[in-house]
């Protein structure tokens, strides 16, 4: 079966890492950056904050983008008007951000994996969960060694309705890009988030390198291996 448009997932595939380990490093230092702007801020609060915020992005039912999801979210829950809260955001995730690239693990195989998809003719998407802002994405594209032109689209939380494991976050890309389920190939290693896809007819690769099961779900792939096999399938199969 040749696959015209591959789907990529970032965190624990193009990107290899563990999740828990990476959201556990980072969140403390988006705290600091608004310690820095005002004395007294209550860390674990607004850690606690941002996971509600983050829930919300999750649960997001489409009337609105993720990005207005989450900071309607959090009005009035920190210590700053919400305008200046979000400049605060965006430039943390485009500076101080990068200081977390310390506990990723980038893999000589996820550029392969690109390469090989786009050298046989095939388009390819980057289908992170869209939960942070474009910088924050375009930054941790960097850190696996990749760019974000390498793709036919990014998607973030400023311009996405849904989130994996929704399916309507599959589909709706399907519809915004014309393109067949039948010809797409989701690659991801999140058990829940990224095999998700097959509900709207899209074949599924689980990366296994780094998989993520959390829910220990059964699994239900089309195809699994690692980062190297995958990258070797994309040069059949696209």
């Amino acid at each position: 079966m040749r696959f015209r448009h591959i789907l990529f997932d970032l965190d624990g595939t193009l990107l290899p890492m563990r999740q828990e380990q990476f959201v556990a490093y980072y969140m403390p230092l988006l705290a600091g950056a608004y310690e820095k702007q005002k004395e007294g801020v209550d860390k674990k609060a607004l850690i606690a904050a941002v996971w509600d915020g983050y829930k919300a992005m999750i649960g997001n039912d489409g009337s609105r983008t993720n990005r207005e999801a989450f900071w309607e979210h959090m009005e009035g829950r920190l210590p700053v008007p919400q305008k200046e809260a979000e400049e605060i955001a965006l430039d943390f995730y485009r500076d101080g951000f990068n200081r977390a690239k310390a506990v990723t693990h980038p893999s000589l195989w996820a550029k392969k994996a690109v390469k090989a998809a786009k050298e046989n003719g095939g388009k390819v998407y980057l289908a992170t969960n869209p939960v942070f802002p474009r910088c924050a994405t375009e930054n941790r594209i960097r850190w696996a060694g990749l760019d974000a032109a390498d793709f036919e689209i990014i998607t973030t939380y400023e311009d996405c309705r849904f989130c994996k494991p929704d399916p309507r976050y599959f589909s709706d890309l399907l519809e915004r890009f014309s393109l067949d389920p039948e010809e797409c190939l989701m690659a991801g290693n999140d058990v829940e988030e990224d095999l998700a896809a097959a509900e709207v007819g899209i074949s599924t690769f689980l990366v296994t390198d780094t998989m993520e099961n959390f829910k220990n779900l059964p699994i239900r792939s089309d195809y699994q291996g690692s980062l190297q096999e995958l990258a070797g399938f994309l040069s059949m199969a696209v």
